[in-house]
């Protein structure tokens, strides 16, 4: 439709010329003494029209035939860099799938392509690295370096490698390296952690996994085991300070207390600093909350004198109503009378732990209120029985 009314407005448009042209009469008088020349108007018009075409073309010629060199130099530059892509995506493909010469090869082409692309010598790097040819991967690093825009690209890659090496040290240099140049985010706080870790700054583990699972980067389920590692060995470290040991105890989140393992694990530590009491408080909350018998058979460690103990056996012998048959409970209840000097309860409690779970510190208990009760055939036998399980364990 409309390609019909285009033809229609030319022909309309043509009528309208020649209906013009024949009634013109006029004429063009041109004078170049002593020579004249008449045209008439109609050929004149056609002629100027059909000139200023021609030097509009001719124009054109000239400008595109001195522009050639450019127009050569910028295709060469395209295909240069289109080469450059291709050997680029390449390499990543290759490095992805574990094709390590592969990718070496292509990201030098690319390299080769692209007058020195840091992202290829970074490839290339990565690639070197999963070779093992540490010369070749030296060498990468060295062209990353050369560009400057690069550098957290290549430090972060750095940092990445010498973990996977586990040249640790060398990781710490590096993410040092970035965090004094301010930068900060969750790939960094990975590595970080790691390094952390591994170097054994459990402080600044549990600064980092905070971090990460404040940013949602990790999930309270996968920080507790990180957060409950840091705290026990940074309280086994703190255990020749008792004071300090349990102002860091106090300086733990209340949600981070709330983590069983590390309860059970810090229990036994704050006990042998004196400290049990501290850690009372928490242990009674959590078996209040949810019972578990691991912990309760952890409860007598909370009796810091016989005081202490007299008060726990107390608050023990309410669970012991919900819970008459649980062995961890018995346990504590049974090391807290013997704590309290009340030998017959004590016995009577050890052994019906015993009956309900033969454990190997219940033996050992029991050979330890024999001993004080000077009765050496009783102690003797459980101690032998303690042996025993230990052999059997060790032997499994």
């Amino acid at each position: 439709m409309r390609a019909l009314i285009w033809l229609i407005g030319i022909f309309a448009l043509a009528v309208g010329v020649a209906m013009v042209a024949g009634v013109n009469d006029g004429y063009v008088l041109v004078v170049l003494s002593p020579w004249r020349a008449q045209i008439s108007l109609n050929l004149f018009i056609v002629l100027l029209v059909v000139g200023v075409l021609l030097v509009h073309l001719l124009l054109k010629v000239i400008g595109r035939t001195l522009g050639l060199p450019a127009r050569v130099a910028s295709w060469r530059e395209r295909r240069r860099r289109q080469k450059a892509d291709r050997a680029l995506h390449g390499a990543i493909n290759a490095l992805f799938e574990g094709r390590f010469s592969q990718s070496l090869k292509s990201a030098s082409t690319a390299y080769t392509a692209s007058a020195g692309s840091s992202m290829a010598a970074l490839v290339a790097a990565r690639a070197a690295h999963g070779l093992q040819d540490e010369a070749r991967y030296q060498e990468w690093l060295g062209h990353a370096a050369e560009e400057k825009g690069s550098e957290v690209a290549r430090l972060m890659t750095e940092a990445e490698l010498a973990i996977e090496s586990r040249q640790f040290d060398v990781a710490a240099s590096r993410l040092q390296t970035l965090r004094d140049a301010g930068h900060k985010h969750i790939a960094m706080l990975r590595l970080e952690s790691r390094v952390a870790l591994a170097l054994g700054r459990w402080d600044e583990l549990v600064h980092h996994v905070r971090q990460l699972r404040k940013h949602k980067a990790l999930s309270d389920e996968q920080a507790a085991p990180k957060l409950r590692r840091a705290h026990i060995e940074r309280m086994k470290q703190l255990a020749g300070d008792t004071g300090a040991l349990a102002q860091y105890w106090k300086e733990i989140p209340e949600d981070e207390l709330q983590d069983r393992g590390l309860v059970e694990r810090a229990l036994p530590l704050m006990a042998r600093a004196g400290h049990g009491v501290t850690v009372r408080r928490q242990v009674e909350r959590l078996l209040d909350e949810r019972w578990d018998t691991a912990l309760a058979r952890l409860y007598a460690y909370c009796a810091a004198s016989n005081e202490d103990a007299r008060s726990c056996l107390q608050k023990a012998e309410g669970w012991l109503e919900a819970h008459p048959q649980d062995s961890g409970l018995l346990f504590a209840l049974g090391q807290l009378c013997r704590r309290s000097e009340l030998w017959g309860k004590a016995q009577s409690y050890l052994e019906a732990s015993l009956k309900q779970s033969p454990a190997v510190d219940t033996h050992l208990a029991l050979a330890h209120l024999f001993d004080t009760l000077e009765r050496p055939a009783d102690a003797q036998r459980h101690y032998r029985a303690a042996a025993e399980k230990v052999g059997s364990a060790a032997a499994a």
